[in-house]
């Protein structure tokens, strides 16, 4: 119930703001106030505790786990506004961070050390910018923004992941994957220049442009914002989205095209149904085939997955499968993929089919509608599918404890196809041989100690990796982890007894690239987080 651009098979979408251009490649100047014909944008405000607005932009975080209470948070509308903004936290030495969407799983903003809150979620233009051949895209935008705008203007997407309601600012910057991924590839994959708001060792602060154009002198920070992470190397503004490969000034033929309409059916088991040799096999099915078909080349390549493993208390678990509803053999795939999974298990199944319009199913559902409920997710990239010993030590925990874990699942997506075409060191993102995404959570009621909740997913996660130290070190069957499900459990040694950094799980060999760009963007390491990348010798 957390960042689901794990479970992004479809997308989701809200609202939409106007067309802005960007500057030139280097170091642009005060942006534009707004599109031809645009009205300015309201002031740069400084929103403290005694403001009404306060508990509002402070409650963002959608993690009810953390809290923090910035001296002010700064809500911003323009790149200018975000120098200047960075430029007076310089000045008076005070500890600075930015808010996109606010869907962390970490408090690398509800923190009590912050002191300055940088607010760019009315940021939000989305636009096509003639002058670089690209779509632009504010920080502050949401994916459901991105989704409805791209789509309605000029029938395409990004292959970003199924909440609506996350942010692009760090969402894009870490990589970004969803249901479309297996055919388009990640987001950074599209990404063709970022716009930065970065800080001088002289402690000033600049708006800087880097693109994907390997002769740009900022290729470096393009690089990073490949799948570095949010909130490392300074404060992005603006995205601009064109596609490796994409010719010509039609705006049309640029990105991914999404299907029009999208086929799924849901295969559901019940719990009291369910014996634990029906559920290894249930599992070593699902992973087998994914393992065969996970190629570019495979018939079932336009297939994707997610596994929602819910805890016994919820009575059900299920597995849903979508294809792009225009292909004539989608519900035979469909069919086939049905029947592989639920071969020989000895226990009753059901299913529902159902096609729906690609646009209409990405806005239906966000997860993240609700309130600040505290949770924990971890997660494991997988190169291979789950051991039979895995397997058995997830049943042991979805089946263990009552009610108090209605909200502890297991959720498994699918990775492959086009994403494992591209070199890991091409992107920051280094995860271009994985076939799974598994995420291990649980949430509780506010005023609720969580004690039990905590220790279940720990300890189910450290379990899972207990041949690594408990947490999923690069080898054969692990690919590490993925910078958007952050997990500082993963820095200390008492929950990572493998002696392998944190960092190494996340960046793998591509870390030591990031702390060179760091140094270079972020000398003073102005832009910090319990899990930033850091300067190098620190």
């Amino acid at each position: 119930m957390k960042d689901f651009s794990r479970r992004g098979f479809l997308a989701g979408g809200a609202a939409a703001g106007g067309a802005m251009a960007l500057t030139g490649a280097g170091t642009a100047g005060a942006a534009e106030t707004g599109a031809a014909g645009c009205l300015p944008a309201p002031p740069a405000t400084d929103v403290g505790p005694d403001d009404p607005r306060y508990a509002e932009l402070n409650a963002r975080g959608y993690n009810g786990r953390f809290s923090g209470r910035p001296e002010s948070i700064r809500l911003v509308h323009r790149a200018d506004h975000v120098v200047a903004a960075v430029n007076d936290a310089l000045r008076t030495g005070r500890r600075i961070v930015v808010r996109s969407g606010g869907h962390c799983f970490e408090n690398f903003v509800d923190d009590p050390a912050v002191q300055v809150v940088v607010d760019v979620s009315e940021m939000k233009s989305i636009g096509y910018d003639p002058a670089h051949r690209a779509f632009a895209i504010e920080s502050g935008a949401t994916l459901g923004d991105v989704y409805r705008t791209l789509y309605l203007g000029w029938g395409v997407t990004v292959p970003a992941g199924a909440c609506p309601s996350v942010g692009v600012g760090g969402h894009f910057a870490g990589g970004g994957y969803g249901g479309l991924s297996r055919h388009h590839g990640l987001v950074a994959d599209h990404l063709h220049g970022v716009e930065v708001v970065v800080a001088d060792r002289r402690g000033r602060a600049r708006t800087v442009l880097a693109t994907r154009d390997p002769d740009d002198p900022h290729h470096d920070l393009w690089w990073a914002h490949t799948g570095g992470g949010g909130g490392n190397f300074g404060i992005v503004t603006r995205y601009l989205m064109r596609s490796p490969g994409a010719r010509g000034g039609d705006p049309t033929s640029l990105l991914p095209r999404p299907p029009a309409t999208i086929r799924s059916v849901t295969i559901g088991w019940s719990w009291a149904d369910m014996t634990e040799s029906a559920f290894v096999r249930i599992l070593r099915n699902h992973g087998v085939w994914h393992e065969k078909e996970s190629g570019t080349d495979s018939r079932y390549a336009p297939l994707s997955s997610w596994f929602i493993l819910n805890h016994r208390a919820t009575g059900r678990f299920t597995l849903v499968a979508n294809v792009d509803g225009s292909l004539p053999h989608g519900k035979k795939l469909l069919d086939e993929y049905v029947a592989a999974v639920t071969a020989d298990t000895g226990v009753r199944h059901d299913t529902e089919e159902s096609t729906a319009l690609w646009m209409k199913s990405t806005l239906t559902v966000d997860p993240y509608a609700g309130g600040r409920y505290p949770f924990k997710s971890k997660a494991g990239l997988l190169r291979t599918a789950w051991t039979e010993a895995q397997i058995r030590t997830l049943h042991r925990y979805l089946t263990q404890g009552g009610d108090d874990h209605q909200a502890s699942a297991v959720y498994l997506s699918t990775l492959g196809g086009r994403i494992n075409t591209v070199p890991a060191s091409a992107t920051a993102i280094p995860h271009r041989d994985c076939l799974f995404s598994a995420t291990y959570e649980t949430s509780w009621w506010p005023g609720v100690s969580g004690d039990a909740q905590l220790a279940w997913v720990r300890d189910l996660y450290r379990d899972v990796y207990a041949d690594t130290g408990g947490v999923p070190v690069p080898d054969a069957a692990n690919g590490g982890a993925y910078i958007n499900y952050p997990d500082a459990d993963l820095t200390d040694p008492r929950w990572n007894k493998s002696q392998v950094p944190w960092h190494t799980l996340y960046y793998r060999d591509n870390y030591p690239r990031l702390q060179r760009v760091k140094a270079r963007w972020d000398p003073a390491n102005v832009f910090s987080h319990a899990m930033s990348v850091r300067p190098p010798g620190r």
